[in-house]
């Protein structure tokens, strides 16, 4: 029987480069870097400006089909596509989000690829990696820490510990503490109130962290953030609690982008991470655009599905920031098709054309977002070893029916040299046909028409169900003056809709829109649907349980 090797093995076994070589690559100078270790750096803000380049290179969005249980490699293409493209003359760096130690010990497993297309050293990336996360972290409850003191202290703002809207973090999965009280003891601990916890990838400084442009900007936008209300209704913010420079301190250096490598030492820029499913899914505005400058192509990723991380990447990040893709790369597999055509899990390795043909209703409805943004689309075909020959030429003949260029890859079992082919299509539709980036809606539009708007036209919903609550929230929301704001809704991956049970492309549904959140630093609304969580819980059985440490002192049981 053949053994394949796992993860952690296949990046133990590879010679990595010192990353000196790597930033060589890139043209970055190594005072221009602060190494972490010998295969880790931080590249300096400045560090694209001292390229004399005037213009960005080409940007590829990679993106996915609904996920399902049997996974679909996206990020895996991701990497193994940037080497593909390496390999075929076109000099480019992947940018990928930081792993959340949440889903490490969970179920989801690490963010550092897979196979034979991985960014290496995968257990540093996977675990704490140059410490973003936790400076993240640190600079959220700083905040919290500052508003019981204010509040200990005499409450001269007259906050209402009632309204207040800013709990803490943590970046691991602890249900726990989604709802708790603090302040008990009595006076010398402070007011007591109601608080939660929320994952660290779901703060509102991950999501600044990531939208932020510099230093400078980093602290104007985490001044913005509101963290109650006072007894008059007025929003009190991080700058009235005069908390938001000791917050940018903290983040200082964390903001710098962090250079790692592939497996076939090509530039790898690793950095922010905020879940596409419950925040906005996309890296650093930072880190893209210095690779945009430092590279002919850029490869990105945005988490989970397009109706995500990609529809978040285009109708947030772009509009922030006046980016835009050249092509999307919509990943799909051949077990996630007949998945999402009704076979179920223990039945995925049997052959059947049919199911994959009935599954594509979903990959088609990604398609047609897509285009719905005006931009050139690509099928990345992820190949398994249980794929059948009938299986992927009928995915092959439904994409040309959808008018959409289509490659097989075959990137975890051969690295780059598995995902040529793609990089040559990729290559050929940049070349060939015209992006017409444009966002699914406008600023001037009202916050529900908003969501409804993404919900229709996404989602393919007949629309939105919010109470009176929340469609009294938003209407307040836009007396303050954030009318103008995107929206990022907070919604299962696994389906179009918001009940995780519906697979393919389901219709005759609307989204429930339970609560609604402002998020003004980094400038967006976040609306909650159906039973999504902000603070996720551990499985029964949870890959913690299989981590360790055996007698070399090596970790073992990291995927």
């Amino acid at each position: 029987m053949l053994k394949y090797l796992s993860d952690l093995e296949i990046a133990r076994s590879a010679v990595l480069q010192p990353i000196e070589k790597i930033a060589a690559k890139l043209g970055v100078d190594n005072d221009l870097i602060d190494s972490y270790g010998r295969y880790k750096a931080k590249i300096s803000l400045s560090a694209a400006d001292s390229i004399e380049k005037s213009s960005y290179g080409k940007l590829i969005l990679v993106t996915a089909i609904t996920p399902t249980p049997a996974g679909e490699g996206k990020t895996t293409t991701s990497i193994g596509l940037a080497d593909a493209l390496n390999r075929i003359g076109k000099k480019t760096t992947v940018c990928l989000r930081e792993p959340s130690l949440g889903p490490c010990f969970g179920i989801k497993g690490g963010a550092a690829g897979g196979g034979y297309a991985q960014v290496v050293p995968m257990e540093e990336i996977n675990l704490h990696f140059t410490g973003d996360f936790h400076a993240i972290t640190s600079a959220h409850d700083l905040l919290a820490a500052v508003l019981d003191n204010h509040l200990h202290h005499g409450n001269s703002l007259g906050i209402d510990p009632r309204r207040i809207v800013w709990g803490r973090v943590l970046d691991l999965n602890d249900r726990a503490l989604r709802h708790v009280v603090v302040g008990l003891g009595g006076t010398a601990n402070s007011v007591p109130h109601e608080s939660s916890f929320d994952i660290t990838v779901a703060s509102e400084v991950m999501a600044i962290f990531c939208l932020s442009e510099s230093i400078f900007d980093l602290k104007e936008k985490l001044g913005q953030i509101i963290v109650a209300y006072a007894y008059d209704g007025k929003p009190v913010t991080a700058t009235d609690l005069k908390c938001h420079g000791a917050m940018t301190a903290l983040l200082k250096d964390a903001i710098r982008p962090n250079l790692v490598q592939t497996l076939e030492g090509n530039p790898a820029i690793v950095h922010g991470g905020p879940f596409a499913n419950i925040a906005h899914g996309c890296n650093s505005v930072t880190a893209t655009k210095t690779a945009l400058k430092l590279s002919e192509y850029t490869v990105t990723e945005a988490g989970f599905g397009a109706d995500l991380g990609a529809e978040k990447f285009l109708d947030i990040k772009c509009r922030k920031t006046g980016l835009s893709p050249n092509a999307v790369v919509i990943v799909a597999t051949v077990r996630a098709l007949k998945y999402h055509g009704g076979i179920e899990l223990a039945d995925l390795k049997t052959p059947n054309a049919a199911a994959v043909k009935a599954g594509f209703a979903n990959l088609g409805k990604h398609i047609e977002n897509m285009r719905q943004f005006g931009l050139p689309v690509v099928v990345a075909i992820n190949v398994f070893p249980t794929d059948t020959d009938e299986e992927t030429r009928t995915i092959e003949r439904l994409c040309q029916q959808y008018g959409v260029r289509v490659a097989l890859a075959e990137h975890w079992a051969k690295g780059g040299a598995g995902a040529e082919n793609l990089a040559k299509v990729v290559v050929e539709t940049v070349e060939t046909e015209q992006a017409n980036f444009k966002t699914i809606y406008s600023d001037d539009l009202p916050l529900l028409q908003k969501i409804e708007t993404v919900a229709q036209k996404i989602y393919g919903a007949d629309g939105v169900v919010a109470d009176k609550k929340t469609l009294t929230k938003l209407k307040q929301f836009e007396t303050l003056g954030f009318g103008h704001f995107p929206i990022c809704i907070a919604k299962t991956q696994y389906s179009f809709s918001a009940d995780p049970g519906l697979r393919g492309r389901p219709s005759g549904f609307n989204v429930p829109v339970r609560d609604v959140k402002i998020s003004a630093g980094a400038g967006f609304v976040v609306a909650l649907t159906g039973e999504v969580m902000t603070m996720p819980g551990l499985p029964k059985s949870p890959a913690a349980e299989h981590i360790d440490i055996n007698e070399h002192g090596e970790i073992v049981g990291l995927f």
